[in-house]
């Protein structure tokens, strides 16, 4: 399975990024994979050479390039719950200084980049994140109806604040077929019932999913939050997605 490190040309500077694609010459549709808070890591790396090995060229930046290059902060090989208080304490300002401006402007950056590609075809392309990616897939995908034609998002967090520029907000201009993937205790029954509400206002296909017995971070194998239930239930939900919204053969 081919990956490489690159760096993709922003408006900011450069994002370092991490690509896993399948081998042989033929062009494969374009998947752009948002990570969770806690960033590009051999856990996250794993995840997306999964994916390509489904025939999808997977592209994962770093989302805190403008502090520097992947890691920003030195993470322990696993994030038990007795570090994430100081891990969260490092790496919070560099999540608020991820502002809605700067998401958007790296969006664009980041699928110009996937679709420039030689190793990917000319169609749609997916977004999908995890926690914080959630939201930023989300985004990507309303700020990008006529190019990306699925939405993932996993325990995602911030899909429905107060804030004037909540991602649920978005929601009208998303074209994407969607599957978020909630643990028990991402977002709150009413929260959940207005981001649905938004769903299906904007006539959007769609299906949001608790799943059963899980806590926030359950795809992460490097946290205390993995399932490994959960885990598969995740790539039943979003191979099919893939599958149908990208027209893979």
């Amino acid at each position: 399975m081919p990956a490489r490190t690159l760096r993709i040309p922003t408006a900011d500077g450069q994002a370092d990024a991490f690509a896993a694609f399948p081998d042989g010459g033929e062009p494969r549709p374009g998947v752009l994979l948002y990570t969770d808070a806690f960033g590009v890591r051999p856990v996250v790396e794993g995840m997306a050479r999964e994916l390509a090995e489904h025939g999808y060229y997977v592209l994962v930046p770093h989302l805190y390039y403008r502090h520097g290059p992947a890691p920003v902060i030195e993470l322990p090989e696993h994030i038990g719950e007795e570090v994430r208080p100081a891990v969260f304490a490092r790496l919070m300002p560099l999540i608020e200084a991820h502002t809605t401006e700067r998401a958007l402007r790296d969006a664009d950056a980041y699928l110009g980049f996937l679709s420039a590609q030689p190793e990917v075809g000319a169609g749609p392309v997916a977004a999908i994140g995890y926690c914080i990616g959630a939201a930023l897939a989300l985004r990507t995908a309303a700020a990008h109806p006529g190019q990306v034609a699925a939405v993932a998002g996993f325990h995602p967090a911030y899909l429905v604040t107060d804030a004037p520029d909540s991602p649920h907000r978005a929601v009208p201009e998303l074209t994407a077929r969607v599957h978020l993937g909630l643990s028990e205790n991402d977002m709150p029954a009413e929260a959940v019932g207005e981001l649905n509400q938004a769903l299906d206002a904007a006539g959007v296909g769609y299906t949001t999913e608790i799943y059963p017995g899980t806590v926030h971070g359950f795809t992460m194998a490097d946290t205390d939050a993995f399932a490994p239930s959960a885990l598969r239930r995740h790539w039943d939900r979003l191979l099919p997605l893939l599958d149908r919204a990208l027209a893979h053969g």
